[in-house]
């Protein structure tokens, strides 16, 4: 009798994610048109899956328990619940492109409940620290141009900071106070912004921008070796421009995002509007904002409303009775 052949080892989840992993990426820039950004985030979940996969050694599946020590383990590591959800986010959305293009059956996530995520409010300016972070940059000096102009931009549009990076010289209609953006997904929307925003892009365009163009950049906002801005130097010029205003909090360029959207919904801006201006695809995104409005009016009432004042003082209002 001849020696026994050596089995077959069984096909690992961790060789699938592996081998198909590519192909998904693919997918997620191409078919459904995520930015590099996104992508990069489902790969470094994807590939932290993959790790741990190899590491346990699981055989061919991979069950929905397993998976949930998985979860839990990045918890115990000190993983915030909402990096957690996003984690399951990324495997929930791999195996249902295995499920629909790779014929793959076996889907872990199925039934599983995401993390909870406690809602994070967006930290927004009030608008007197707006307007001291607008009047710090020295106006006397051409960066100081440069960068009031582009805090006033950031602050009457409401843009992301890769969106204000990376907006060109030729997408800003300053006659009609427009721009024209291209934001997450390749999708592109109109944008207006206020008088204040078009009279320092004015200045800028007019009076710096051409010393700094010494390359032919076509990026709006330029450095002083006449390339574009990028999202790091952006970073550091609101930070330092935040403690010259002395605002305590570490400011950044995200912050004048939200402080646009919250000060549009308290003066009375439409939800739908906001929803368009910021470019979100879903109105749920733009329903947070809501709730900051609503948490600053009610520090509004109780400080002027004659009901609570009398509350708080311990006086109870008569009640007739009929």
């Amino acid at each position: 009798m001849g020696a026994p052949r050596p089995r077959k080892s069984a096909a690992r989840p961790g060789d699938f994610l592996a081998r198909e992993l590519p192909g998904y990426l693919d997918h997620l820039a191409v078919e459904r048109g995520l930015s590099p950004a996104s992508v990069a985030a489902y790969r470094s979940d994807l590939e932290a899956y993959g790790k741990w996969l190899a590491r346990e050694g699981f055989g061919s599946k991979i069950s929905r328990e397993r998976l949930g020590r998985y979860l839990r383990e990045l918890r115990s590591r000190g993983l915030s619940s909402r990096s957690a959800a996003r984690a399951l986010s990324a495997l929930r959305g791999f195996y249902a492109f295995a499920a629909v293009h790779l014929a793959h059956v076996d889907d872990p996530t199925a039934h599983l409940q995401s993390p909870r995520a406690g809602l994070a409010l967006p930290k927004a300016l009030s608008e007197s620290e707006v307007e001291s972070l607008l009047a710090a940059p020295d106006a006397s000096e051409p960066l100081g141009v440069r960068d009031r102009a582009m805090l006033e931009l950031l602050y009457a549009s409401g843009l992301r900071v890769s969106e204000i990076a990376g907006l060109p010289r030729d997408r800003v209609d300053l006659p009609a106070k427009i721009l024209r953006v291209t934001g997450k997904g390749g999708k592109e929307r109109l944008v207006p912004f206020g008088a204040s925003a078009a009279s320092w892009l004015r200045r800028y365009l007019a009076e710096v921008r051409p010393a700094l163009d010494r390359r032919g950049t076509g990026a709006l906002f330029l450095s002083v070796r006449g390339t574009g801005l990028t999202r790091q130097r952006l970073w550091q010029i609101i930070a330092a421009l935040g403690r010259r205003a002395g605002i305590r909090s570490r400011l950044t360029p995200h912050a004048l995002r939200h402080s646009f959207a919250t000060h549009l919904l308290e003066h009375g801006a439409d939800l739908r509007a906001l929803q368009m201006m910021l470019g979100h695809a879903d109105i749920s995104t733009t329903q947070i904002y809501t709730q900051v409005s609503r948490s600053r009016l009610r520090g509004v009432y109780d400080r002027f409303h004659p009901r609570a004042l009398r509350a708080r003082r311990g006086k109870p209002s008569r009640r007739s009775v009929n």
